[in-house]
C-alpha cells in the first residue's frame, strides 16, 4: 500500500511531506509570487515530483510565463481561464479558455497573458533530467520573454529576473 503523505501547514499554504498520495485544494496549497512571471503553485513540498511536473500559473496581460525555451521533455498545457498568446516555433497563436497545447520534446514555446485580464494556465510536463535550451527568437524578445544569446543555463537565461518568493494564495488569482 502507498501511504498518505501528510500535509504540513506553512505560512504560505499546505505542502506535502514525503512520497505518498495526498489531496490539497489549489487555493490552500503553497503559492509562489514571481514579479516577472506571475503567481503560480506547483503542489510540491521541499522535494520536487520526480517524474511529472504540474503547476497552475496566473499571467497578467503582457506577462510571460517564463523564458522562451525548448526541453527534451513533453509538455502539455490547458488554458483554464482568460486569454493568452502562445509563442511557438517563432509564431504567435491567440488562445482562450479550454484551448489545449501539446509540445513534443524540442518545441520552442512560451505563453504571454493577453486580453483584459490575462489568463490561468495548467501546465504538465514529464521529468527525466533532460536538457533545456533558451534560443534567441525575435517573437520572444518582442514580448519580454527572450534571451539575447542562446544558452542552456537557466541561471543565465533568468539572470535579470527576481527570484520567486513563497506566498499564500490571494483571492482572485483563480477563476
Amino acid at each position: 500500500m502507498v501511504p498518505e503523505a501528510p500535509l504540513r501547514a506553512t505560512e504560505e499554504g499546505f505542502v506535502p511531506e514525503g512520497d505518498g498520495w495526498f489531496v490539497v485544494n489549489a487555493r490552500e496549497a503553497r503559492w509562489w509570487e514571481d514579479e516577472a512571471f506571475g503567481p503560480f503553485t506547483r503542489f510540491e513540498g521541499e522535494e520536487r515530483f520526480p517524474r511529472l511536473g504540474i503547476n497552475i500559473a496566473v499571467l497578467a496581460p503582457e506577462q510571460p510565463s517564463c523564458m522562451y525555451h525548448r526541453e527534451d521533455e513533453q509538455e502539455d498545457f490547458l488554458v483554464l481561464a482568460g486569454e493568452c498568446l502562445l509563442l511557438v516555433e517563432g509564431e504567435e497563436r491567440r488562445l482562450r479558455a479550454w484551448d489545449f497545447v501539446h509540445c513534443p520534446p524540442g518545441t520552442d514555446h512560451v505563453f504571454v497573458g493577453a486580453g483584459e485580464s490575462g489568463c490561468t494556465i495548467l501546465s504538465i510536463g514529464t521529468r527525466s533530467g533532460g536538457g533545456v535550451v533558451y534560443p534567441v527568437a525575435d517573437v520572444a524578445l518582442r514580448h519580454g520573454a527572450g534571451v539575447e544569446r542562446e544558452t542552456t543555463s537557466a541561471e543565465e537565461a533568468y539572470a535579470r529576473c527576481p527570484k520567486p518568493v513563497p506566498a499564500h494564495y490571494r483571492e482572485g488569482w483563480l477563476p
